[in-house]
């Protein structure tokens, strides 16, 4: 019979679970080195975020087939060396998702009444009702910031509310957004035109601090902000200043920058602010989900079927993932790159298969290169196994072909992508010994190892040119690696391919596009 480890506190419906197909071991209060010497016992561990598991207990762990994490972050897990040793990692991504939905609700709601303060008022005995005067929701403007699987609850609560509906996503099609009942809109009109603003984000560093001292400065006086996602997404000393100067009406925080939430001056604002400890997921329920959730797909891993939430790569044997490893790498590449150069909100993607890799298995070639696709707008929170549903989910339309006449290299990947910056088209293939080139962009033919910050520009084939650009670039302390240029025609148009030393600073791509000749550029960063 097969052995699970628990090695953190879980619901004990998750136990139950397990106790259908294995011998459970309870053990919370483990060292590091106490679980290194028992791990090769277990064919699976289940954890919360207590336990670390390293990439010396996944080597320890020679028995180990799954890797249970009850919630929705693996950062506490090697996730790379447990699929180097063909270890599944699973989580529950959509177990507390009700659980946040409604804690942002409750948060927007005790917001307008001032539900806390009052309920603290009578209990010291007053009966204060002029400082409690509220605010309704009905016919407000709600601003969604992230249309995830929790915004998008949100919203449908909110829109049964009577609330008008905004949103701002650039990774999710306008067709989407219409359909959950939101208007998409970019920022700054959401901030000038919302009277509430929750937030359903991942904290990036495009998104930290997003509301800041300037965004703030465009809202109305009325307007009151919720942020149950992530800490860092608010600039916390510039919403405390906003909110004590009247600028904006309120807010209501759960996550916070630093936690547990030490000095600061959002405790000093008083009624106008509500503060609480992190609760998003803190519901009996929630609990009980994801302890649920993950003890029943270790069951079915361990009775040999697929995991359904895996973070790595699920289904797939050694020997198939050994051999398609390299081309799944290739293929995600390949969808971050035209994913950031068509614009997140990408509507459609094309995917040609070339030479020899068009008559193989392609749909984790497939799913890779929509990992990739996804990545700036859901970091982490996009897999293997959810990316064909979160990019239907999305609105993005995939179209697939294969053409195994190609032969340019043993096999190459064509990656076309319309999304609001137009439409983009990237090729890539694996040279013999498995480094990935890109071979073509936008039609113009290329052959540049891919780097992780690069600059690509579309200009017209003229003397003088790369000078003026790398000149400019130097103004402004940026390092070129490398570059090349690729054209069609002498003196036509042609494109070029830069690896940079570090990323392009803010406001220099307005100043390229300023230089005779050049028609445009874009930033991409893998």
């Amino acid at each position: 019979m097969s052995k699970v480890l628990v090695s953190d506190p879980i619901d004990q419906a998750g136990i139950d679970i397990l106790s259908q197909v294995a011998t459970v071991d309870v053990k919370t209060t483990l060292k590091p080195d106490e679980l290194v010497n028992i791990i090769g016992e277990y064919d699976a561990l289940m954890i919360r975020s207590g336990t670390r598991v390293t990439k010396e207990i996944i080597e320890a762990g020679t028995n180990l087939k799954i890797i249970g994490r009850a919630g929705v972050g693996v950062d506490n897990v090697d996730v790379p060396a447990a699929t180097r040793q063909g270890i599944v990692v699973v989580n529950s991504p959509e177990g507390n998702t009700i659980a946040a939905a409604e804690h942002a609700l409750a948060m927007m709601l005790s917001l307008s009444r001032h539900i806390p303060d009052a309920n603290a008022s009578v209990k010291r005995g007053e009966w204060d009702r002029k400082t409690f005067v509220g605010a309704e929701v009905y016919k407000k403007t709600l601003g969604i910031v992230g249309l995830g699987k929790i915004g998008s609850h949100v919203a449908a609560v909110a829109r049964a509310m009577g609330m008008k509906l905004l949103a701002y996503d650039p990774f999710i099609s306008t067709e989407r957004a219409e359909q959950i009942g939101c208007q998409l809109v970019d920022m700054d009109v959401l901030a000038q035109q919302a009277d509430y603003i929750t937030l359903h984000i991942p904290k990036t560093p495009e998104t930290t601090h997003l509301i800041n001292a300037e965004l703030l400065a465009k809202m109305k006086p009325t307007t009151r902000i919720i942020n149950c996602a992530r800490g860092g997404i608010i600039d916390e000393a510039a919403l405390a200043s906003a909110v004590k100067e009247r600028k904006i009406a309120g807010a209501a925080l759960d996550v916070f920058e630093s936690e547990p939430l030490a000095e600061s001056t959002l405790r000093e604002v008083g009624k106008d602010i509500i503060l609480t400890p992190h609760l998003g997921a803190s519901t009996t329920e929630a609990q009980v989900n994801v302890a649920i959730d993950v003890a029943e797909q270790i069951r079915d891993v361990l009775l040999g079927l697929p995991a359904r939430s895996a973070v790595n790569i699920p289904g797939l044997g050694p020997d198939v993932l050994e051999e398609l490893r390299p081309y799944m790498q290739l293929a995600e590449t390949l969808g971050r790159l035209v994913g950031q150069l068509a614009g997140g909100r990408v509507e459609l993607l094309n995917i040609r298969l070339q030479g020899e890799i068009a008559t193989n298995k392609s749909q984790p070639l497939v799913v890779a290169a929509l990992k990739g696709l996804l990545h700036q707008a859901l970091r982490e929170r996009v897999n293997y196994v959810n990316a064909s549903i979160e990019a239907k989910e999305r609105g993005i339309r995939v179209i697939e072909t294969r053409d195994a006449a190609v032969r340019d290299y043993a096999g190459s990947l064509h990656l076309e992508a319309t999304g609001n910056l137009g439409t983009h088209s990237v090729t890539g293939a694996l040279l013999g010994d498995g480094e990935i080139r890109l071979t073509n962009m936008d039609g113009f033919p290329i052959n540049v190892p891919p780097s992780q910050h690069m600059l690509f520009t579309l200009h017209r084939d003229m003397p003088g040119i790369i000078g003026k650009l790398g000149s400019l670039l130097g103004s402004f302390n940026v390092n070129i690696a490398s570059m090349q240029v690729g054209r069609k025609i002498v003196r036509g148009d042609a494109v070029m391919a830069l690896s940079l030393d570090d990323p392009l600073p803010d406001g220099i791509l307005s100043e390229i596009t300023k230089v005779p000749g050049i028609r445009d550029a874009y930033t991409v960063n893998l």
